[in-house]
C-alpha cells in the first residue's frame, strides 16, 4: 500500500530546507494555434461490457477501501471510480500511462515529456491550441486544475474540474480520450513544441540542476534511470521527428497501459459509463512494446564520485543501493514498510539532535524508498557546517555505525510510533474531508508504485499490528538491512576541488569509525505541565456574532480578542492561529533589522528551560504544533490540532510568547545554514529572484530585503534576542479558533491561557506602518547572475496601491493579471518558443495604504529579452486601448470564481480572509464580499485599471542577465 505519510512525517522533524539532488523535470502544458484538420465528431455511444473485479487488489489481503468501484474494459484499459463530494461540484480526473523516461531508447530520450505536451496542444476532438481555452471555460485554472506530469515511470496527466454538470463531464471526457488516444502529432506541432521544450530544459538546467544529474548518474552506474531524465537532451529532442514521435505513442499509449481514475461529485455507475464510452473502442495499433529491463545496481562501478560546481554549497551524499523487487502488497509488505520508515525515522531523529547541539554537520537527514523501480535505496544527505567534509561524513557514520551496532530501546521505538499513530489517527478524522484530487492522487502513485489503497481505518487496523512487531531485536535488524547492507556510493558537490580528491574520499569512506551513542535521546521525560506557569486566568469581558458569519468575537480582560468558529466542517479537528506583535508594521525600514531570523530561530530557541528536543517530546504522539511566519501587520503561530488537544496547543503558544527561551544555538546553526548557501544566491536568474524580488519591488525597504555576508557575519545570540525579545513581548494578540469545538470549554480554555498573559503595549508602528514601494520610473537596469551564458529573466512592474478601503480594486486586478498572463503565455510560446515560465501577479496589501505592485516577468533566453519587452508592450497598449472580449473575461475571471468557492467550504479559507477581523470591521465586510466582488468584474473596469496603472512614467524595469567577464554582481545602470 502506499503510505502517504513518509514525507509528511519527515517533514514534521523540522529540518533546516537542504539542496535537492535528484533531478525531476517539471511538466506543463503548451498552448498554440495553427492550421489543422478539422476537429472530428464525438464517437456515438456503445455498450461495453465491464469486468468489475477490483484489479488492484489480486493477491492482496489488505483491507479494501469500499469507496472505489473498479472495471476493466474488454480492451484491456483499467478504471477505477468513487463519488467524493469535496470540494462539491468538482470532478478529479486522473489518466496514467505506464511509460516513463524509462521505456525510451537512446534516441528517443525526452520523448514521453514532449508527448505530453503535444497530447495538450491538441487532438482529433480539439483544434491545436485550443486546450489552455477549453479547460478554462470549464473553470480550470490553468497549471493547477489542468496539469500533467513525467516520471522515469509513467507520463499522468490531471483534470480537476469544478462545479461539473452531466453533459459538461461527457464532454470533457470526450476531450481528454482525444488527447490520449489521438494527439495531433505532425512536423508543424512538434516544430513549435521543440521549441518550448526545450526552452524549459534551458530553464531547468544551472548548477544544481548539474549536480543532480552527476550524482543520479554516480548512484545509479550502469542502470537507465543514470541517463534517463525525463526532459531529454538538446540533441535527441532536435533529432525528434513527428513519426519518431507517432510511433512511441503508438508502442505505449495503449489501453492495456491505461489506467484512468476519477473521484468526485458524482454517481460511480456514471463515472464508469463514461470510461467505457470515451474509451471503450480504442485499440492499439501494432504490437505492444515490453518494457526494458532496468537493471540493478551495479557493484563493480565506482564507490566514489566528486562533483565541482563553483557557486554551490557542498553537500554530500552516501548511498546503499539494493535490487529493487517487485512484491504483491500485503499486509505483512506493509508492516514492513512502516518498521523501515520507522528505522529511518530512529536515525533521522538522532542526526537532527546532533545537528541542533552544534557540530560538525548543519544538516543530515536519511531517506529510504524504491526509486523508479529501479532500485531500493538509502540516502543521506549531509551538509557540512563548514568546509570540513570528512569531519561531517565521519560524525554521521558515527551515529550510524552506532544504530547498527546496537540495539534501539523501545522508548526510542515508541516515540516513533507515537507519531506515526498520531499521524494516522488525524487522516482517519479528516477523512470524511479529503479532498477527491487528493485521492485520485494518491491511487495514480499505488498504481505506479504497485500498492493497493486502503482506508485510513484500515491503515490504522495494520498499524496496532506494527507495534506489536516493532520490538528492540526486530528494529534493530531492520536497521542493519536499512543502513548496513547494498552497494555502497558516496559524492560529494562541492565550489572548489576536495584536496585528495575520489581516491581521498574512498579512504575517508573505509575509514574505520568509532560508533557514536551521544545522538541517542535520554529518557528524561518532559511534558506540558512542566512549562512555566501562566499568570491568573483573565475574564471574558464581551462576546459578540460576527454579523454574516457563523463566528463570535471574544474580549478578554487583558486586551486579547479572539475569533471563534464552533462547526464541524472538518470533525475533531480544531485550527489555531494567533496573531501577535506587529509583524513588518513593527519594524522601522529605517532600523536594523533581524526580522530575517524569524522563519527558523524563533521557534526553535525554545521555551522558558526547555529547548526544541524538550518540546519535541512534549509534544510527542500528539496533534500539536507550534508553526511560525511574518505577516505585514502580525506574527503568526499556527496549528492543526484536535478537540482533546486544544487546551495544551493553546498553553503551549502562549507560554512561547510569555517564556520565551534564547537558546544560542538555532541561532549559530541559521548563521551558517545561510552562509553556506549564499555563494548560491546570484548562480541563476531564479535564484537571484528567489532573494532579490520582493526587496526591489518594495523600493528596496530593508525590512524585505535578503541580508548580505555582512549582515549575517554580524548575527550573534545576543542580537538575535535584543531584536525578538521587544517583538514577542509588544503588540496586540488576537487569536484564532476554528474547528470541532463540541464539548469544549473554550472559554475557559482561552481564559486560562491567552487571558493570563499580561497586558501588552501596542507596539511601535509609526515608522513601519508605511511600505513606499515602487516609486516613480528609473531606467531600466541590469543585475548579473553567475550561472549560465543562455539565461535570462526580464520583469517589468507598476506601483499599484494598498489598504481595505477600496478592496473591490485589488479583485479586478487579478483578473487583469489573469487576463495578461492568458495573453503572454500564449505569445511566447508561439513567438519564442518559451516555456511555462510567465510571472503576472497583482500583489495588493491591505496592512499598508500603498506598496502594491502588478509584475510581469519571465524567463527568457539572453537574446529573447528584447523580444519579451516588445511582446509585453503590445500587450499592455492592447488591454489600455480595448476592453477585452467577454470570452476572454470569461475565461480569466471563471477559474478565479470557481477556486474561490470551492476553497471557501473549508475553515483555512475563512482564518486567512479574517485576519485582524477583531479589531476592524473592514475586514468582515472584505471577506464577505469577495466572491461577489470577484464575479462581477467587468472588461469596463479591467481596461480602465489597465489605463490607470500601465504609464511608462511609473513603470519599473530590469532584466537579470549572464554576468559579463569583469561585470559586478549587483545591480548596475
Amino acid at each position: 500500500m502506499t503510505i502517504a505519510s513518509r514525507p509528511r512525517l519527515l517533514r514534521g522533524l523540522r529540518l533546516l530546507p537542504i539542496l535537492s539532488l535528484v533531478f525531476a523535470a517539471p511538466a506543463l502544458w503548451p498552448a498554440h494555434a495553427a492550421d489543422e484538420p478539422a476537429v472530428q465528431p464525438a464517437p456515438p455511444p456503445a455498450a461495453v461490457p465491464i469486468d468489475p473485479a477490483p484489479w488492484i487488489y489480486a493477491g492482496s489481503d489488505i483491507p479494501r477501501d469500499a469507496g472505489w468501484q473498479f472495471g476493466t474494459l474488454p480492451n484491456g484499459l483499467r478504471f477505477a471510480v468513487r463519488n467524493n463530494g469535496v470540494p462539491p461540484g468538482q470532478v478529479a480526473i486522473r489518466v496514467r500511462i505506464d511509460a516513463g523516461s524509462l521505456v525510451e531508447e537512446d534516441s528517443e530520450r525526452g520523448f514521453a515529456h514532449l508527448l505530453e505536451h503535444l497530447s495538450f496542444r491538441g487532438s482529433i476532438y480539439m483544434a491545436d491550441g485550443d486546450a489552455k481555452r477549453v479547460w478554462q471555460r470549464f473553470g480550470a485554472t490553468f497549471g493547477s486544475d489542468n496539469n500533467a506530469e513525467t516520471t522515469p515511470t509513467h507520463t499522468a496527466y490531471k483534470l480537476d474540474l469544478p462545479n461539473i454538470s452531466g453533459a459538461n463531464l461527457d464532454e470533457a471526457m470526450q476531450y481528454l480520450s482525444g488527447m490520449i488516444r489521438a494527439p495531433r502529432i505532425t512536423d508543424t506541432t512538434l516544430a513549435a513544441e521543440r521549441g518550448v521544450v526545450l526552452a524549459e530544459l534551458r530553464e531547468s538546467s544551472g548548477p544544481q540542476a548539474r549536480v543532480g544529474e552527476a550524482i543520479n548518474e554516480h548512484l545509479f552506474s550502469g542502470q537507465r534511470l543514470s541517463v534517463r531524465a525525463p526532459i531529454g537532451t538538446i540533441a535527441t529532442l532536435d533529432g525528434a521527428r513527428a513519426a519518431a514521435v507517432q510511433a512511441f505513442h503508438d508502442r505505449w499509449y495503449r489501453p492495456e497501459n491505461t489506467v484512468v481514475i476519477i473521484s468526485g461529485d458524482g454517481s460511480p455507475d456514471n463515472f464508469a459509463a463514461l470510461v467505457a464510452r470515451h474509451f471503450g473502442d480504442w485499440t492499439g495499433k501494432g504490437t505492444a512494446a515490453t518494457a526494458p529491463d532496468f537493471g540493478k545496481p551495479d557493484a563493480a562501478a565506482g564507490r566514489a564520485r566528486t562533483v565541482v560546481e563553483p557557486g554551490q554549497p557542498l553537500v554530500m551524499t552516501l548511498a546503499r543501493l539494493r535490487p529493487y523487487q517487485s512484491r504483491i502488497d500485503t499486509i505483512a509488505n506493509t508492516e514492513q514498510l512502516y518498521l523501515d520508515f520507522i528505522a529511518t525515522s530512529l536515525i533521522n531523529r538522532r542526526l537532527e539532535t546532533r545537528a541542533r547541539s552544534g557540530g560538525s554537520f548543519l544538516v543530515a537527514s536519511a531517506q529510504q524508498e524504491d526509486v523508479s523501480r529501479s532500485a531500493d535505496v538509502t540516502t543521506l544527505t549531509i551538509i557540512p557546517a563548514g568546509d570540513d567534509w570528512a569531519a561531517a561524513l565521519r560524525d554521521v557514520r558515527g551515529v550510524i555505525g552506532d544504530a547498527v551496532a546496537r540495539k534501539p530501546s523501545q522508548a526510542d521505538i515508541d516515540r516513533e510510533l507515537n507519531e506515526m499513530e498520531a499521524f494516522l489517527l488525524k487522516e482517519l478524522q479528516n477523512a470524511q474531508n479529503e479532498p477527491g484530487a487528493r485521492l485520485a492522487d494518491d491511487f495514480v502513485q499505488s498504481v505506479d508504485r504497485h500498492e493497493v489503497v486502503t482506508t485510513p481505518a484500515g491503515q490504522v487496523s495494520m498499524f496496532a499490528g506494527v507495534r506489536k512487531i516493532a520490538t528492540p531485536d526486530r528494529m534493530w535488524q531492520v536497521t542493519k538491512r536499512v543502513f548496513g547492507a547494498g552497494v555502497e556510493r558516496l559524492a560529494i558537490a562541492s565550489p572548489t576541488p576536495i584536496a585528495g580528491g575520489e581516491p581521498g574520499l574512498l579512504a575517508a569512506l573505509d575509514t574505520a569509525v568509532a560508533a557514536d551513542a551521544s545522538a541517542r535521546l535520554t529518557r528524561r521525560t518532559a511534558s506540558i505541565a512542566d512549562l512555566p506557569k501562566l499568570g491568573k486566568p483573565g475574564t471574558i469581558t464581551g462576546e459578540s456574532r460576527v454579523p454574516g458569519l457563523l463566528a463570535s468575537r471574544l474580549q478578554l480582560s487583558n486586551g486579547v480578542t479572539v475569533l471563534v468558529s464552533d462547526n464541524e466542517i472538518e470533525p475533531d479537528k480544531v485550527r489555531v492561529n494567533v496573531r501577535f506583535g506587529n509583524g513588518f508594521r513593527g519594524v522601522a525600514p529605517t532600523a536594523d533589522s533581524l526580522i530575517w531570523t524569524g522563519q527558523y530561530a524563533v521557534i526553535a530557541s525554545g521555551i522558558g528551560r526547555f529547548g526544541q528536543n524538550e518540546i519535541d517530546q512534549m509534544t510527542n504522539g500528539r496533534q500539536i504544533q507550534l508553526n511560525f511566519d511574518i505577516d505585514d501587520d502580525a506574527y503568526e503561530m499556527s496549528a492543526e490540532s484536535k478537540p482533546a488537544d486544544l487546551a495544551d496547543q493553546l498553553r503551549l503558544m502562549a507560554t512561547k510568547i510569555a517564556k520565551p527561551n534564547w537558546d544560542p544555538a538555532p541561532v549559530e546553526r541559521l548563521k551558517i545554514g545561510m552562509l553556506t548557501g549564499l555563494e548560491a544566491r546570484d548562480a541563476t536568474p531564479a535564484a537571484i529572484l528567489d532573494a532579490d524580488l520582493q526587496g526591489w519591488l518594495r523600493g528596496g525597504d530593508p525590512r524585505w530585503t535578503a541580508p548580505d555576508r555582512s549582515a549575517i557575519m554580524a548575527l550573534t545570540p545576543a542580537k538575535f534576542r535584543a531584536f525578538w525579545e521587544p517583538q514577542l513581548a509588544n503588540g496586540p494578540i488576537e487569536v484564532q479558533i476554528f474547528g470541532d469545538l463540541t464539548g469544549i470549554d473554550y472559554r475557559k480554555v482561552i481564559a486560562r491561557t491567552f487571558g493570563a498573559l499580561p497586558a501588552r503595549s501596542g507596539g511601535a508602528v509609526a515608522d513601519g506602518g508605511t511600505l513606499t514601494g515602487l516609486g516613480a520610473a528609473n531606467a531600466p537596469r541590469a543585475v548579473y547572475h553567475n550561472g549560465d551564458a543562455n539565461q535570462a529573466a526580464a520583469l517589468i512592474a507598476w506601483p499599484t496601491g494598498g489598504g481595505l478601503e477600496s478592496i473591490a480594486e485589488p479583485r479586478q486586478l487579478d483578473v487583469l493579471a489573469a487576463v495578461f498572463n492568458d495573453r503572454l503565455f500564449d505569445k511566447l510560446r508561439a513567438e519564442l518558443g518559451a516555456s511555462y515560465s510567465p510571472i503576472v501577479q497583482s500583489q495588493w496589501p491591505t496592512a499598508f495604504p500603498s506598496g502594491g505592485y502588478f509584475l510581469v516577468g519571465s524567463m527568457v533566453a539572453p537574446a529573447d529579452v528584447d523580444k519579451f519587452y516588445a511582446i509585453a508592450g503590445a500587450i499592455t497598449a492592447d488591454l489600455v486601448a480595448n476592453p477585452v472580449s467577454d470570452d476572454e473575461l470569461v475565461r480569466a475571471r471563471k477559474p478565479i470564481s470557481e477556486q474561490i468557492t470551492r476553497a471557501s467550504t473549508g475553515n483555512v479559507f475563512w482564518m486567512y480572509l479574517l485576519e485582524g477581523a477583531t479589531r476592524d470591521p473592514r475586514v468582515v465586510r472584505a471577506a464577505l464580499s469577495l466572491e461577489d466582488d470577484t464575479a462581477g468584474v467587468s472588461a469596463g473596469q479591467v481596461q480602465a485599471l489597465a489605463q490607470r496603472y500601465f504609464t511608462d512614467d511609473r513603470k519599473w524595469q530590469t532584466t537579470i542577465l549572464p554576468k559579463p567577464a569583469g561585470s559586478p554582481t549587483t545591480a548596475a545602470e
